[in-house]
C-alpha cells in the first residue's frame, strides 16, 4: 500500500512541476495557441483512434486522455484563467510525445488538422 501512496505523491509532484514550467513559461508562448493545441489534438486523436495502423494499447491510451479531456472536473479547474486549460495541454503534451515516438511522425502529420506550425511544435516536443 505504501508504494502506491508513494507513486500518486511522485506522479503529482511530476505533474506540478510541469504546471510550473507551463505557467512559467508562458511569457515566452502564446497562451492562446496552446488554448487551441487541446482541441487540435481532440480530433488528432479521433482520427488516430480510428487508423487501424495503431495497435489496441495506443488507443486505450487515447480513450482514457479522451475521458479526461470531457471529464468536468481537473486537477486544475477549467474556470481557473490560463492554469486550467495548461493541465490539459500537460496531459495531451505527454501523451503526443508519447504517440509520436511509437507511430513515428509520418502518421502524426496525416492526421494532424491544425496548422503546420503547431505540428512542427509537436514534433520538437517528441525529440
Amino acid at each position: 500500500m505504501s508504494w502506491v501512496l508513494a507513486t500518486v505523491a511522485l506522479l503529482v509532484v511530476v505533474y506540478g512541476a510541469l504546471l510550473i514550467a507551463l505557467v512559467t513559461g508562458a511569457r515566452r508562448w502564446d497562451i492562446r495557441a496552446l488554448a487551441r493545441f487541446v482541441p487540435h489534438c481532440a480530433v488528432l486523436f479521433k482520427r488516430l483512434l480510428a487508423d487501424p495502423r495503431l495497435p489496441i494499447r495506443w488507443k486505450a491510451l487515447v480513450v482514457a486522455v479522451i475521458a479526461y479531456l470531457a471529464m468536468p472536473f481537473d486537477l486544475v479547474p477549467d474556470f481557473i484563467p490560463v492554469a486550467g486549460q495548461l493541465d490539459d495541454v500537460i496531459v495531451v503534451a505527454l501523451v503526443l510525445r508519447w504517440a509520436v515516438r511509437r507511430a513515428g511522425p509520418s502518421l502524426l502529420r496525416e492526421h494532424w488538422p491544425g496548422p503546420a506550425a503547431s505540428l512542427a511544435v509537436l514534433e520538437r516536443l517528441a525529440r
